[in-house]
């Protein structure tokens, strides 16, 4: 009988070699482990990997390393270190990623130049530099992975170095010098220079970036091509999830709450063996997506997005504002001390402050944070942060009651939402200008922005009380059309006439009344009565 496993072993390699990770894992797994040459193994490794098999990964990473060493390739062996490390410290493995990484460290001590070496700077230098908010110093690390890519003629460090010296820029607010960095990185990927490998972490990073400073066209579009280059392989599991979870935050800005629950419920267990991050963030947009259509079950994902290591803030406190707004107050105020200087992370979380304090009665701590969210988008000057300013330094005029200062920029703010495709924002928007009309005697157009608005939430499936009250201020103000004093509401809900007094003020502030005549026809034109 002939023996078949040559040509086993010569069509796997050729597989590898044409980047078809399933028929390369399907052959290798026909040959038995020990008829694998160090390189042999290493691209068993690199096909499985592909297919999301982190284990059989791991262990084929680490018997490459091992083969290298007998082969007296110390470079190649700290290459598979270098690997194992990345892969665990993604799994959420942090202390076993180190040591590998340590390892890699040690075996290519007195080795020449190789991308080894600059793979090494990225995750030992360049990475905990941005992390630590420290992007000067980030530069200089990115720069020094680019020039070791030119050394050693590897152009997928040239790019992850461009790569990495476009974020630093941009965490450091300089915007425009940064994602023409990231641009000119992904010329490589797009004329295809570099591997597989390099080119997904590119179109990782890109997006991460685009999302991080609210670039929202821009992160469409990278969503878009990166989509369109994991078409042309016959598989890719770990990119494609990793790319899913980003569609899947387009999804929910977008109003397509049920796509982005189907699309991140899909890869968030999937990716708990790959990249923890990843599926700490699908499982946040399943409890986004779940707490705009008013689905309890999204207090259980955040809970599971939390045990991941993602904040569940801003939206557990959102979820929370309906019922308890003193708790969310105090949770989005804790979340924003937490998030410690980077302006970028604490920027949706002031968003959320803004509108949890106006729902409390907490002015002060709303005009703090819009006032931040301003800055940041005037140093940043992206679309996102810019309408993201606009909605809340809108919100706080109008809770002063400065209805006219806050048309124009309500105005400016439903346009920016309207222009990339985000319903639930500017309908948002549309239920504040629907107040500043009102307060301005403008009942027409108040009525049609309140018009727009609930069409928009009908047409979304999202629940919302009567123009943003909650269930207690719908309470009290059925109460009030029903002509009972403030002492008299207190009794019946059961809360001190102090608490009725704010809440009277605060829906009056949402309704955009004056009096609580007005605020009675408000509530009978909307069949807000008392019960009993």
């Amino acid at each position: 009988m002939v023996d078949e496993r040559p040509d086993v072993l010569g069509r796997a390699r050729q597989a590898h070699r044409a980047q078809d990770w399933v028929a390369a894992a399907a052959h290798f797994d026909a040959v038995a482990t020990e008829l694998l040459t160090a390189d042999d193994l290493a691209a068993h490794a690199d096909a499985v990997w592909w297919l999301g098999r982190v284990d059989d990964n791991l262990r084929l990473e680490a018997a490459a390393c091992e083969a290298f060493l007998a082969d007296a390739r110390p470079a190649d062996a700290a290459w598979a270190a270098v690997r194992i490390g990345l892969f665990l410290l993604g799994r959420g493995d942090e202390p076993q990623g180190l040591g590998w990484i340590g390892k890699a460290a040690r075996l290519l001590d007195g080795v020449p130049e190789c991308h080894a070496h600059g793979f090494l700077l990225l995750l030992t230098r360049l990475e905990p530099t941005l992390q630590a908010g420290r992007p000067a110093e980030a530069v200089e690390v990115a720069r020094r992975v680019r020039e070791l890519g030119h050394r050693i003629g590897r152009p997928d460090l040239v790019a992850l170095g461009l790569n990495g010296e476009g974020r630093a820029l941009v965490k450091a607010g300089h915007v425009v010098d940064g994602l023409a960095l990231l641009d000119e990185a992904m010329v490589a990927v797009l004329d295809g220079r570099l591997t597989p490998f390099a080119s997904g972490s590119l179109y990782c990073h890109t997006i991460a970036t685009c999302h991080e400073v609210a670039d929202l066209r821009r992160m469409a579009r990278w969503v878009d091509l990166t989509e369109r280059w994991l078409a042309g392989f016959p598989a890719a599991a770990l990119f494609g999830g990793l790319c899913a979870v980003h569609r899947a935050q387009l999804h929910l800005v977008r109003g397509e709450w049920a796509e982005a629950e189907r699309t991140a419920s899909a890869v968030a267990d999937a990716l708990d063996a790959t990249r923890v991050d990843y599926a700490a963030e699908a499982w946040y947009v399943v409890a986004e997506a779940r707490r705009l259509r008013g689905d309890p079950s999204a207090a259980d994902a955040y809970d599971e997005a939390h045990a991941r290591g993602r904040d569940p803030q801003p939206g557990r406190a959102l979820l929370r504002l309906p019922s308890d707004p003193a708790g969310a107050v105090a949770a989005v105020r804790a979340a924003v001390a937490a998030a410690g200087a980077d302006p970028l992370r604490r920027a949706p979380l002031c968003a959320a402050l803004v509108e949890i304090a106006i729902a409390a009665g907490h002015l002060d701590d709303a005009v703090r944070a819009a006032t931040e969210i301003e800055a940041t988008a005037s140093t940043y000057a992206t679309s996102g942060l810019q309408a993201m300013a606009a909605t809340a330094r809108g919100a706080v005029l109008l809770a002063q009651d400065r209805a006219a200062d806050a048309l124009p920029v309500l105005r400016d703010a439903c346009l920016r939402w309207r222009e990339f495709h985000a319903p639930h924002d500017a309908a948002g928007t549309c239920v504040l200008l629907s107040r500043a009309y009102r307060a301005l005697g403008d009942d027409v157009s108040a009525d049609a922005e309140t018009a727009q608005a609930k069409a928009t939430y009908a047409r979304l499936g999202a629940h919302q009380p009567p123009d943003g009250l909650t269930p207690r201020e719908c309470e009290v103000l059925a109460l009030v059309a029903a002509g009972r004093s403030n002492r008299e509401i207190g009794e019946a809900l059961f809360i001190s006439d102090r608490t009725v007094a704010r809440h009277v003020t605060n829906i009056f502030h949402k309704i955009g009344v004056t009096s609580r005549t007005q605020a009675v026809r408000y509530a009978l034109d909307r069949g807000l009565t008392a019960t009993g």
